[in-house]
């Protein structure tokens, strides 16, 4: 298995430690979450998100894969918490300069 990158790192241990602000700054500041074709986008609306649907229903993830290529990340995680449960495919695009997250597309 890959390593995850520091911005992807920080998302999920943020996540998993119930910490939004930690989260939302994992993003670049105009950055992206694809929701199953949902967007939002930027800071605030990253932080919303998460209030409803993330760390507002103490989600978790458990990294089972990782690969790398095209510019991407995908990693396989398994989801729990009081929102939806089971194997989600999270896509990241990373700042050019790799400091944090452009994009991140959640599918199944």
């Amino acid at each position: 298995m890959t390593e995850l990158p520091a911005p992807v790192e920080e998302a999920f241990a943020a996540t998993n430690g119930g910490d939004l602000g930690r989260f939302v700054a994992a993003f670049a500041a105009d950055g992206v979450i694809d929701d199953w074709g949902r967007e939002f986008r930027g800071h605030e609306e990253i932080a919303g998100w998460s209030r409803r649907e993330s760390i507002g229903v103490q989600q978790t993830f458990s990294v089972t894969d990782v690969r790398q290529g095209d510019g991407e990340v995908v990693v396989i995680a398994d989801v729990g918490g009081g929102g939806f449960n089971g194997p989600s495919t999270f896509t990241f695009r990373l700042a050019p300069d790799g400091a944090s997250i452009e994009r991140m597309t959640i599918t199944a």
